[in-house]
């Protein structure tokens, strides 16, 4: 017989204690922990008798991946779902889950294979509605439930290649007298999932919610059970999308995936470069960076804003950039390069909403900086990309030759990049550069005048 035990959870970190606390000793959060009633099973006659396997006698089946049919999923998934894996899709609402799922359900039902859509936060006729907008998702099963037991039991008996659960936060466990969306009742419904999942070979996608910060809701224990967390980012009031993953045991983590939402539903941009990498000649304070997320060389567009300020603390904002090292990339301009920024505002953005990660885009930040301070636009049909050093030197950045060849591919003429760039035959020039004072000689043009200023 299942024994109830009381304990006291942490809406926040997912942290129990036997007794209730006023500051939870783990995360620090005060008044977070609640009362969770824990069904604790002894253990069983199955589990008393299993043995421990020797890993070299372990036979393992290579599994083929199941493409979901859309390929900017498959591409961040490492090649498509890996079956009987569990995957976690976090997300804004509003932002398009819901739908990119229901797409990918249509194409895997098409193929032949079964697509279950377990929904409980919509009705069965409600799905259908999207589903005619969307179109090519008829052959996709629905079950409107949110029992877990039911679910599971779903699971169990018809056993589709894939299944989509949304959302996890609306399951619930009876044997659980806590709500659904709590701490105790998602990590119960994960966890039951995932043995479902792994004993029945089902592959199983979990929508979650996210909180204030863009943290899956729940305990963090729930991404350590599921074997892939991708992330869905962008703004509801924009036309685009990005999926990146933070966790991947199948695949890499650096992958990126851009969307666009249209009338029809969100449709995959297999050339993000020349969206994102538009700029227009004779701009101030805007250059080309050639970025490298995963295995895509990227062109994107940055855009930066020098401003005179009063504040005794100039700001420096970063919207897409690591807020440290636009501090470390401003703070080498005004040593290195002679670039006065100590009363002035300063801010960069990349054009798009998407987010640089990777240090190659350094020298692309310091010449849009550069180019607002001065007033000298970028020359036309010049990118860059490099690391830029706490000395004022460029270090060199990886893949080189990756990134030329979609600079040729886009009709890039010159890349400003550091010494010791191999030049690619057919692509574009290289101007190799050794410090970031001689990369702002090569890539910015003369200064404005103050007549052409005002003009």
């Amino acid at each position: 017989m299942a024994k109830v035990v009381v304990q006291f959870s942490c809406s926040e970190c997912g942290a129990t204690t036997g007794r209730w606390l006023g500051r939870c000793p783990s995360c620090g959060a005060f008044g977070t922990l609640v009362e969770e009633l824990h069904g604790k099973d002894g253990p069983t006659a199955a589990a008393a008798s299993r043995t421990p396997e020797r890993l070299g006698d372990v036979r393992v089946e290579e599994a083929e991946r199941i493409s979901t049919g859309v390929p900017e999923l498959d591409r961040v998934l490492g090649g498509g779902l890996v079956p009987a894996s569990l995957v976690l899709l976090g997300g804004e609402p509003g932002v398009g889950k819901s739908t990119l799922l229901l797409s990918a359900l249509g194409a895997i039902a098409r193929s032949g294979k079964r697509a279950l859509l377990v929904t409980g936060e919509e009705s069965v006729a409600q799905v259908r509605l999207r589903a005619e907008r969307l179109g090519g998702a008829d052959d996709v099963s629905v079950l409107a439930e949110t029992e877990l037991e039911a679910v599971c039991a779903t699971l169990e008996r018809d056993t589709p290649t894939v299944c989509v659960i949304d959302s996890v936060q609306t399951l619930y466990a009876g044997e659980l007298g806590s709500a659904p969306g709590s701490v105790a009742q998602v990590r119960e419904s994960a966890a039951r999932l995932l043995r479902v999942a792994k004993r029945s070979g089902v592959a199983t996608v979990l929508v979650g919610h996210v909180t204030k910060d863009g943290a899956v809701a729940g305990p963090r224990v729930l991404e350590h059970l599921v074997d892939c967390v991708l992330q869905f980012e962008g703004d509801r009031y924009r036309a685009h999308r990005i999926l990146r993953a933070a966790k991947n045991r199948f695949g890499s983590t650096n992958e990126l995936g851009v969307f666009e939402m249209t009338a029809g539903g969100l449709v995959g941009v297999p050339d993000p470069s020349t969206l994102f990498g538009r700029t227009e000649a004779g701009e101030v304070g805007a250059a080309v960076a050639v970025a490298l997320e995963g295995t895509r060389p990227i062109l994107l567009e940055v855009q930066a804003l020098v401003s005179r300020t009063d504040l005794a603390m100039p700001r420096r904002v970063g919207t897409g950039v690591d807020p440290k090292r636009l501090a470390m990339i401003v703070a080498v301009l005004a040593r290195h390069a002679g670039v006065p920024l100590g009363t002035a505002d300063v801010f960069v953005n990349v054009a798009g909403g998407v987010r640089i990660d990777e240090p190659g885009a350094d020298l692309a930040v310091a010449l849009a900086i550069a180019s607002a301070a001065r007033g000298a636009p970028v020359r036309e049909g010049v990118a860059a990309f490099g690391e830029l050093g706490l000395t004022g030197r460029l270090r060199v950045a990886a893949q080189a030759e990756r990134r030329l060849a979609e600079c040729a591919k886009l009709g890039i003429g010159i890349v400003v990049a550091p010494e010791g760039t191999h030049t690619r035959s057919g692509g574009p020039q290289v101007s190799e550069t050794t410090t970031v004072r001689q990369a702002l000689g090569a890539a910015l043009e003369r200064a404005l005048d103050a007549a052409e200023a005002a003009a």
